[in-house]
């Protein structure tokens, strides 16, 4: 199958720094597949996901992606003078969608995201959890070929990050959507992913295959050996 993503020899270096920000990046991203990047702070994670956002260009090296990208950030990034409703609006206006096809459409994501009955609400209302829930139905609304999330979960409890990822997984299994994820925990990308793809010094170190069925649970033993599986290769000393 023809990869929806694709790096090959990439590597960035911003104005005026002295080492590039990645180099040497290659992996690939299949159609539908949910892959979690992790990583020290630094490493170039949040890089890569601007590259394939399409909000940076590569300096060296070719990045193949498809047009339709959309991305969530921490907390949703909502505008705060807008309605849950229009948030999640705003891509399809841009659009020049008919009023009905939005309509619809932004109904039908934050039924998807359990956030319709807040759709009058403004993000000041709403919860962190609450809030990232909108944002990543704003994010659907635009029907994405790729859904890139950064380390979405990174600000909210314990409780309300587990019940993120149930939805997240749903949703992902509902929509087929393709996922590229950026964390900092090795257990959260465990629990998602179907690869989790390590970066350290700005290039890939290892990317591991997570064969586990859903939904994962930390307390199983499969899931606590391939954790310290990437964990050992995570803390390992050059």
């Amino acid at each position: 199958m023809q990869p929806i993503i694709e790096f090959k020899g990439v590597g960035k270096l911003y104005p005026q720094e002295k080492l590039p920000a990645i180099h040497d990046v290659s992996f690939s991203v299949a159609t539908g597949e949910f892959v979690c990047l992790i990583g020290a702070s630094g490493g170039g994670k949040t890089t890569v996901l601007k590259l394939i956002a399409g909000l940076e260009e590569p300096t060296i090296g070719t990045v193949t992606k498809p047009a339709e990208v959309a991305m969530s950030f921490q907390l949703g990034a909502l505008f705060p003078w807008l309605s849950v409703f229009e948030n999640v609006a705003l891509g399809l206006r841009a659009r020049k969608m008919p009023e009905e096809t939005i309509v619809r459409t932004v109904d039908h994501q934050l039924r998807m995201v359990n956030m319709f009955e807040f759709k009058n609400k403004y993000p000041v209302d709403l919860s962190g959890g609450q809030r990232q829930r909108v944002g990543i139905a704003r994010a659907l609304a635009v029907d994405p070929a790729v859904l890139l999330l950064d380390e979405p979960f990174s600000a909210l409890d314990v409780m309300t990050t587990a019940e993120l990822h149930d939805d997240l997984i749903r949703i992902w299994r509902e929509t087929k959507h393709t996922i590229v994820m950026v964390s900092h925990l090795v257990e959260e990308a465990v629990s998602l992913a179907d690869r989790v793809i390590l970066m350290r010094g700005g290039t890939v170190q290892e990317i591991f295959k997570i064969d586990l069925a859903y939904p994962r649970r930390e307390q199983e033993a499969a899931f606590a050996h391939d954790v310290q599986k990437i964990r050992r290769t995570f803390f390992a000393k050059l």
